[in-house]
């Protein structure tokens, strides 16, 4: 999920942990316990873009690593806080609930997580995009009704409990959305005598009203999306998997892992003698029936018997351009 998110979550898990030994210091520590796994992001700094992909949401986003460094943390901050009435095992505690609901919660997007590092499974729901206002701004409010509170207030301990029972409870409810859409694509296909081999369902971005919708048919992918507010027909469009365009960069080793990255979720493009490697899980840049630009893809460039890999950058413009589509096809426009 966004920054704001998971600050939010980890400040509200450090609340309900060490809240009414420490007060705001807890939700201070849990937020920033909340924010530490991202800390990956920095990978693409010194590293290659694939390399950075794959560590991204990997180690500082397992169990694994919550256990390891939580007593580290917790170690650190009793130093820093010997005047608090709080432990080293208090602080661990609270660091290892802030650092594992952290990946907890981006299970459930898109992008999912390695939550079982090193083993090589990575766990992707796909029920809820990776910014949701329906599930931060209700948390954040109550989170901020608790911290203005006393430390040994009842309210204190009511508000940030309604918080965390209110966003867990809309989560619930986007796993429900997403089968009755599954459903709902599923009868769209039978009744269109489609044939499909898989098919991926995710939620469009900042809503659980739209989703939208991956089929695998064989050589082509096609690509739809359903709002519960639709009154025709669902219409999907045809994109070729066009993998015999990888030629003889077809088994190097970056595509390989830039293969598994996707899942198998991907298209290759050719534009002006240009390869391009589409990353399909993420959705089009725009909802018109004949974009082919994709939201993630990678330009393939050969250089003296390597492979560079790029990620095309995304323009402003078009980010705006889709939010606007987005609203009005969401409510079945």
């Amino acid at each position: 999920m966004d920054s704001l998110t998971q600050i939010v979550l980890g400040a509200a898990v450090g609340e309900a942990v060490l809240g009414r030994k420490v007060g705001n210091k807890a939700m201070l520590y849990g937020a920033i316990a909340g924010t530490i796994p991202d800390l990956d992001v920095m990978a693409k700094h010194f590293t290659d873009s694939v390399s950075a992909i794959e560590w991204h949401r990997g180690i500082t986003h397992s169990i694994f690593f919550s256990v390891l460094f939580a007593p580290l943390f917790g170690w650190l901050i009793s130093k820093l806080e010997r005047k608090l009435p709080a432990t080293w095992k208090d602080w661990s505690w609270l660091m290892f609930w802030g650092l594992f609901t952290h990946p907890i919660l981006d299970a459930f997007t898109t992008w999912g997580t390695q939550l079982f590092w090193p083993f090589d499974l990575r766990l992707a729901f796909q029920n809820i995009f990776v910014i949701d206002p329906l599930y931060t701004l209700p948390f954040l409010v109550f989170l901020i009704l608790a911290m203005r509170q006393k430390r040994d207030s009842p309210k204190r301990w009511r508000y940030n409990a309604m918080g965390l029972v209110v966003s867990s409870l809309y989560m619930g409810l986007t796993l429900v959305l997403k089968g009755v859409a599954y459903m709902k694509i599923t009868d769209s296909l039978e009744e269109q005598g489609i044939a499909y081999q898989q098919m991926d369902i995710r939620p469009a971005p900042f809503n659980t009203i739209l989703w939208s919708a991956n089929i695998d048919a064989g050589d082509f992918y096609l690509i739809g999306n359903y709002s519960f507010f639709d009154t025709s027909p669902m219409e999907f469009v045809r994109y070729p998997k066009n993998h015999h365009l990888l030629g003889a960069l077809d088994g190097n080793e970056k595509v390989e892992r830039l293969k598994k990255i996707t899942g198998g979720w991907f298209t290759i493009s050719e534009k002006e003698g240009q390869l391009y490697f589409n990353d399909l899980r993420f959705g089009l840049m725009s909802l018109e029936a004949n974009e082919e630009q994709f939201a993630f893809n990678y330009k393939l460039l050969p250089n003296n018997g390597d492979l560079l890999v790029e990620e095309t950058p995304k323009l402003k413009r078009d980010g705006k351009r889709l939010l606007s589509a987005l609203w009005e096809r969401m409510w079945g426009i």
